[in-house]
């Protein structure tokens, strides 16, 4: 048998297979999705893209401050004592660091946390390029831990671009970026773990922050600087990490509430924050019941879910608009209120001296009160 027949029917046969491809299979093997491919020729990974976009824009912080010294014992003030250990009156200096992100380019902006800079005698920012620069602080809103640092005499800064942090959704990836333990430039990547995490759960009573948690590792030095998103968009500014068994946990403030409150300090403002002068604590319609079973209960509570009034300070909003120890919050501005979580939120969307309705239950009635909010009376 010739060769040309059977190079003709193999011919035939490869004709034949490929015009019964199914349609779909052959628009699967010619164009697959961007995201589902990883694509092996790329040089460089998305997270390096997005490091990349925003590094120029991200500074170390190192501070000092005077600490006082702790007092000794009085043996110690013996002068034979006092030549071996030095003088215990005084005080001695403190060194810090700490990471922030370039927010306004023309005027020298950097955004970072309030406890970076906290009472500091002097601060330095070191740029991305190595150059060290004297900083001052602008202004500093301890309650959600923001602080905003200026830099002078820089015509070639870049800002980094800003995100939407209430577009987040879990699972995003979350790519941190900042000077942890004093390591320059370092790029940790995870996802968004969780979102509204409040930090009173965290044992901080005296901020008010729905924070960003992720488990892109975050560490001393980290703090004030950006967790961005996969296109390189700050979408927080680092702050807090709680370790322990296993991996730790990251958090971050959202960019949105930090743009609020770097324009009040930037803008030489004070950050007022509504205050309604309660104490409250979680209530579930289970702990309800069990605490109604207790012959020895003080109180017969309302069985359902809402923020439970514990407290009403003195001359406090609270105490005129009329509520009580045992009132539980269940509405606020026609929103329900299941925690003292969700009605915080709320209250600190509110105008201070606005009327804001609230929905109690006291006992089986229920009352709508109007509070208004006054400014939160500064610590110390």
């Amino acid at each position: 048998m010739s060769l040309f027949p059977v190079r003709l029917l193999a011919l035939l046969l490869a004709c034949l297979l490929l015009a019964g491809t199914p349609p779909a299979l052959a628009a699967t093997t010619a164009e697959t999705p961007g995201p589902a491919r990883l694509d092996a020729a790329a040089p460089h990974s998305f997270v390096a893209a997005a490091a990349r976009s925003v590094a120029p824009a991200v500074v170390r912080i190192d501070i000092e401050r005077s600490v006082a010294r702790q007092p000794f014992d009085p043996v110690l003030l013996d002068p034979l004592l006092r030549d071996l250990f030095g003088d215990p009156s005084g005080s001695r200096r403190e060194r810090g660091q700490g990471s922030g992100v370039v927010i306004d380019a023309s005027s020298g902006l950097v955004l970072t946390n309030a406890h970076v800079v906290d009472q500091v005698d002097s601060v330095e920012v070191t740029l991305a390029d190595g150059r060290q620069l004297d900083g001052e602080v602008v202004g500093a809103d301890p309650v959600t831990d923001l602080a905003v640092v200026r830099v002078r005499g820089v015509r070639d800064l870049q800002a980094a671009p800003l995100g939407d942090s209430e577009a987040l959704e879990v699972g995003d990836w979350a790519i941190a970026l900042g000077s942890p333990f004093g390591l320059e430039r370092t790029v940790t990547l995870g996802i968004v773990s969780s979102l509204h995490r409040d930090i009173n759960s965290l044992g901080f009573s005296d901020k008010r922050l729905d924070l960003i948690q992720t488990d892109a590792a975050i560490n001393p030095g980290n703090s004030g600087g950006p967790l961005i998103d996969a296109a390189g968009r700050v979408i927080g500014i680092n702050t807090l990490v709680r370790s322990g068994p296993g991996a730790g946990l990251g958090f971050a403030i959202p960019i949105n509430l930090a743009r609020r409150v770097a324009d009040q300090l930037a803008s030489g403002g004070q950050v007022v924050h509504p205050y309604l002068g309660l104490q409250l604590v979680p209530l579930t319609a289970r702990r309800a019941r069990e605490n109604n079973r207790d012959p020895d209960a003080l109180l017969q509570l309302p069985e359902r879910d809402g923020a439970l009034v514990q407290r009403v300070l003195e001359n406090s909003p609270a105490e005129t608009a009329g509520l009580r120890r045992g009132d539980l919050v269940i509405g606020v501005a026609e929103q329900a209120v299941r925690d003292p979580a969700g009605l915080l939120q709320r209250v600190e969307r509110s105008a201070v001296g606005e009327p804001l309705p609230i929905t109690v239950l006291r006992g089986q009635r229920e009352l709508k009160l109007s509070i208004r909010p006054a400014p939160l009376p500064q610590a110390g």
